[in-house]
Parts: C-alpha cells; structure tokens; sequence
C-alpha cells in the first residue's frame, strides 16, 4: 500500500512466520535493479480509524456504502491521470508519477480482493505486505500503459467491490493478520474501509502531482 511510518520497537517475541500464499509473496528485486525512492512518510495514529491529510474518517462509512464508493472512486481515475500533462514525470524524485499511483492502486485492488478471499478460506491468516516499493521497479510501472491501467484498476475496483457486497455479518467480523501500521489483526469490515481510504487518498496524490488542490470530494 501506501508509504506508513514504520514501527520503531522490536516486539518482546518475534512473530511467527508468515505464511506466503499465492501471488502475495513480496517481490524481490533483480540484481542491479535501482532501489526504490523512499517517499515522504506521513503520521498516522497506530489504531488508523482516520486520515488527517484526505479526510477520510473510517467509522463513517457503512458496510453497504463500501462498493458503491469504491465503483465512483474507480471513474474518477481516468480523469485524474489525463489531467496530467505527462503521466509518467515525478514532481520529485521521492515522489510517485501519476501513472506510478494509478498502477499501485490497481494492485492494492487486487491484493485486498485476494486477503478477503484468503479471510474467508483461513482463519486469521497472516497478510504478507504486498511490496508496494519494489513492485514500482520490478512491475516498471512508468513504463506501463496509461490506458490498460485504467482498465485493469476499474476491473479491479469492481471485482473487489463485488466481493465485498456478497459478504454477511458473520464474513465482515473474520480477520486476517495485516502487516500496516503494525502486525494487528483487522476485521474484513476494516479492510473494505481501508480500501477505500486507499483509493480516496492516492486520488488525492495523483491531483497534486498534476497541480490540483483537491481531491475532488472524493
């Protein structure tokens, strides 16, 4: 996901080791690759219940609300990115590319439709981060295609949200072992919330690199 401030303390016990299912297995750089810029880190409360910097206040968004919200964040994608005079430039070198932001939010898409998935068929499973700097080198995400990325985010966005609106009661309260911003255990409910704060808040990024203000309401 997104860059979160990293925990500063080692844990009395370290944690067990991660199981890595499926296609969530971090990505490990080819040899000589660049290393990824670090981008700015922003504060964030540890229970992550609100965003200061996009507005985006977790508790006020209902279950049912989640996949609606998420299939309008996904139409304002398109045009975010072709208000950009050029996609692919970074408005600093630590600073993600618009078209780097839209590729990440197309795999966080994903990524979270396959930690539900897993939810369901595991109890509490432990979610391998996703990588989300190194997938920008080794997935070469400015060399992407604009267009097909837009495309796969909305598939993505709409399959996620799919899966999100089948869920009952008794699936939202399931958990699985998130990594960010520490290793906690959240709710299938949490995930959809954060999904959504994750699309809000990278529209907000990818409006400032082109010059907006403002995320659009979103």
């Amino acid at each position: 996901m997104r860059g979160r401030p990293r925990t500063l303390g080692r844990p009395a016990h370290p944690p067990p080791p991660r199981p890595r299912p499926g296609r969530l297995r971090r990505t490990v750089l080819p040899p000589g690759a660049p290393c990824p810029p670090v981008r700015p880190r922003a504060t964030y409360p540890e229970r992550v219940d609100r965003c200061d910097e996009c507005l985006f206040v977790y508790s006020t968004l209902d279950d049912g609300e989640v996949p609606q919200r998420l299939h309008d964040l996904a139409g304002r994608y398109p045009a975010a990115l072709h208000g950009a005079p050029d996609p692919r430039r970074r408005p600093a070198p630590e600073v993600w590319s618009p078209l780097e932001y839209a590729c990440h939010v197309r795999d966080v898409f994903r990524v979270q439709g396959e930690r539900l998935a897993l939810a369901l068929r595991v109890d509490e499973p432990e979610f391998p981060p996703m990588g989300r700097d190194e997938l920008v080198v080794s997935e070469r995400y400015n060399m992407q295609d604009p267009e097909v990325v837009l495309a796969d985010l909305a598939t993505a966005a709409h399959g996620f949200a799919a899966r999100f609106a089948a869920l009952g009661a008794t699936e939202l309260a399931r958990t699985g072992v998130y990594p960010w911003p520490r290793r906690e255990a959240r709710t299938l409910r949490w995930l959809g919330r954060h999904t959504v704060h994750e699309a809000q808040h990278h529209l907000l990024d990818i409006r400032r690199a082109t010059g907006g203000r403002t995320a659009g309401g979103a």
